[in-house]
């Protein structure tokens, strides 16, 4: 008797609504610790190759000028000094909590089984758990997304408390990386046009369909973050220093450059007309190269004044060539999205830093299995990629059918999801340069999204549309 009464009230508990606040609790308990289980199967968080300068910044306080300072120092508050265990843990803690405060505001009846069943989804045929495990700061891209889209659309069905988490947590997300920051600022447009589009339509109760105000400050607050990081390891004030180079090294992959040195030279007094002939062909090879131009002109320091001048000289000679490479690398970026970009052993290539800031974890590190080459990502992406692709064309289908249906409020959240992809295949794709890993850091969440609307939840956004309508 006493067993049936136990096994009664454990499925009891698993039918528990997610809106209900021990679920919601129980929900990030089970989560979390499925995000950790890559890292876990590794033996130590996943590294990639800027590790070692976020490392170097955050730990050694000497300043890198190409990475965010604000993910830095996370590293070092956050005891990465200690352990990059303590990293991982506070990310994949922040990832789970914002997942199922989404899944509260789009599908509050789903039950935790439910719940547990999707995130299992998640973590096996995606590459969340991947991204969730490893001391970078692409983890935070999709939570940038995820809170942004909350603060606009459910700081009521949120409550105080959870907006306010949300709202630290999404500017703390938005300033671990330049890119976050512009991917903000562009989801931020994207609810001024549905704020302006729904005054219109419904007057001034359409003024209560979503907010724009946490989401502005929101991007304020990332911003003001960055700023003091950077006055905190330099003693000056400034936002970024590396942009313009990046975009340099966009343009010289498609050719822009060349051009304009052939046009131009010697007439403009470029550096880089001594090296027209010699330049490297891809944007990886000019700034990571040991023996290219970049690197003997004095890498970011010594060319960001050049590369910001050249970028407007091209900008201003050559726009339509310049927005057809944007078109054409924004597009490749869209179909770039396969997991493991660059997670590849790098025992001794982080060696001198890692063993310098934490030689008490090296042990752990050498023998994990990335730094054995023991992961096969062929074989991940078997799956990944097919999946990814589905979610993404399913998305869209999803969204043209709840648009025909009139069903606003699935469609609004597939549409910021959709928003979300371009966006970050713009600002990556076109003012960097392409790679997997850009991409395939956001494309788990249109299977996020599809899995939630699956449930046949209602958000609380449909009712207030329906009232004015």
């Amino acid at each position: 008797m006493r067993g049936r009464l136990t096994q009664e009230s454990v499925l009891r508990a698993l039918q528990l609504p997610i809106a209900d606040p021990l679920a919601e609790v129980v929900a990030v308990a089970l989560l979390a610790p499925l995000l950790l289980s890559i890292a876990i199967w590794n033996g130590f968080p996943l590294i990639f190759y800027d590790t070692g300068a976020y490392i170097l910044q955050g730990l050694g306080r000497e300043f890198v000028v190409e990475r965010s300072p604000v993910y830095s120092l996370f590293l070092s508050y956050g005891g990465g000094g200690k352990s990059l265990w303590l990293i991982a843990i506070v990310q994949v803690l922040l990832t789970a909590f914002v997942m199922v405060e989404t899944a509260r505001c789009v599908a509050p009846k789903m039950g935790i089984a439910a719940f547990a069943g999707v995130a299992v989804a998640l973590v096996v045929l995606t590459g969340l758990p991947w991204y969730a495990g490893q001391i970078e700061p692409d983890c935070f891209t999709a939570l940038t997304v995820l809170c942004t889209y909350l603060l606009a659309f459910h700081s009521r069905d949120l409550g105080a408390l959870r907006t306010a988490a949300i709202f630290l947590i999404g500017a703390f997300a938005a300033a671990t990386h330049p890119s976050h920051i512009l991917l903000i600022v562009g989801l931020v447009l994207v609810v001024a046009a549905f704020k302006i589009v729904s005054i219109l339509r419904h007057g001034i109760a359409g003024l209560q369909l979503s907010s724009l105000a946490l989401p502005l400050l929101s991007v304020l607050l990332a911003v003001g973050m960055t700023f003091v990081s950077n006055y905190a390891l330099t003693g000056k004030i400034f936002f970024n220093r590396a942009g313009s180079v990046f975009v340099f090294a966009s343009m010289l992959q498609d050719g822009l450059v060349i051009r304009l040195l052939n046009d131009t030279c010697p007439q403009s007094g470029y550096k880089l007309c001594a090296y027209k002939d010699d330049l490297p062909k891809t944007a990886e090879e000019w700034l990571w190269f040991p023996d290219s131009p970049f690197a003997k002109l004095g890498h970011f320091t010594g060319t960001a004044a050049e590369s910001e001048r050249i970028v407007d000289d091209v900008l201003s000679r050559y726009p339509g060539e310049f927005l057809f490479s944007t078109i054409d690398d924004t597009a490749e970026q869209l179909i770039d999205f396969r997991t493991g970009d660059q997670i590849e052993a790098q025992e001794w290539v982080l060696h001198t830093n890692l063993a310098r800031f934490i030689p008490r974890q090296m042990t752990a590190y050498m023998q994990a299995r990335q730094q054995k080459g023991k992961i096969r990502f062929h074989y991940v992406n078997e799956v990944h990629w097919p999946v990814a692709a589905l979610g993404q064309i399913g998305t869209m289908a999803a969204f043209v059918m709840m648009v025909r249906r009139r069903r606003w409020n699935s469609a609004i959240f597939l549409g910021f999801v959709m928003a979300a992809l371009l966006g970050n295949a713009l600002i990556c794709g076109a003012l960097s340069n392409p790679h997997d890993r850009y991409q395939s850091r956001l494309v788990w969440l249109p299977v996020f999204a599809l899995a939630l609307l699956g449930t046949e939840g209602r958000f609380s956004l449909r009712d207030q549309i329906e009232s004015v309508t």
